[in-house]
């Protein structure tokens, strides 16, 4: 079974669920809203196809709980907003929104919270209900998810981190761990294995890159928000302090050292 098929961010709404887990998150989309507005000013002034009639979105690694709609209320609102500058220039356009995740992502849970949504889109937006169209494409968006040229905005936010598979070269021909004590790239990783990370998140990067450009309609607009390490002054992040809690059960001798080196996170942080 390949990783798409069974990777996901935990679900529902307990206490280790990724809507419970998410808050930093609420703060990214905060700090991203003003370059989100100008990629739609952007868009709405490229006169693209239809556009007058339905904007098509995509969401690409959308996650589940309450950012879901999180970041598809900043594009409604965007759109909206950026409308009204025009001075009507632009009818007032149907949305329509693809949310993708992997294929075990709990897309019920966002869809839960759409009836309310859809009412505070009413509320605060004055957009009917069906105005606006949410509807999951699950997949790897690492492979082609739409048509071509049938996408006028694509959106991607702390996804393109995770990588399609773990990098090749992380065990030695004798079977041994070559990142020994570390569960990914990280400062104390060894050169070759920093660089077969690196190795694949081009590889991946490059293909998100050609397959949804195919997608786009000429003159669309993409918007990517990833993750990257700071200086050496910024401390450790949230995997660092995960590997370091690990190599803590190791050393008090609840955890096998072999269990440690096996654990791999395909996963990179871009400096």
């Amino acid at each position: 079974m390949e990783l798409q098929e069974v990777l996901h961010m935990n679900g529902g709404e307990g206490d280790t669920s990724y809507a419970k887990n998410s808050s930093y998150n609420q703060l990214v989309l905060t700090k991203v809203k003003p370059v989100l507005e100008q990629c739609i000013r952007e868009l709405l002034r490229a006169n693209l196809p239809n556009i007058n009639k339905c904007i098509k979105v995509a969401d690409l690694g959308c996650a589940s709980g309450p950012n879901t709609l999180l970041t598809v209320r900043d594009i409604v609102q965007s759109i909206d907003k950026v409308r009204q500058e025009m001075k009507n220039e632009l009818e007032h356009p149907t949305i329509q929104i693809f949310l993708n995740d992997l294929f075990q992502n709990d897309f019920n849970s966002v869809f839960k919270l759409l009836p309310s949504f859809y009412r505070k889109l009413e509320k605060e937006n004055g957009r009917k209900i069906g105005s606006c169209l949410i509807a999951a494409m699950p997949g790897s968006f690492y492979s082609r998810l739409f048509p071509e040229e049938s996408i006028h905005f694509l959106h991607s936010c702390y996804s393109l981190h995770w990588l399609s598979q773990v990098p090749s070269g992380l065990v030695t021909e004798l079977g041994i761990s070559a990142n020994k004590g570390s569960i990914y790239s990280s400062k104390a990783s060894p050169p070759p294995v920093q660089k077969a990370y690196l190795d694949q998140f081009t590889k991946d990067f490059t293909t998100f890159l050609r397959i949804h450009s195919e997608e786009l309609l000429s003159r669309g607009r993409m918007l990517l928000t990833c993750i990257c390490k700071g200086d050496e002054s910024d401390g450790l992040n949230t995997i660092d302090l995960l590997e370091r809690a690990i190599n803590d059960l190791v050393v008090e001798g609840l955890l096998e050292e072999e269990k440690l080196d096996s654990l791999i996170f395909h996963s990179i942080h871009l400096h």
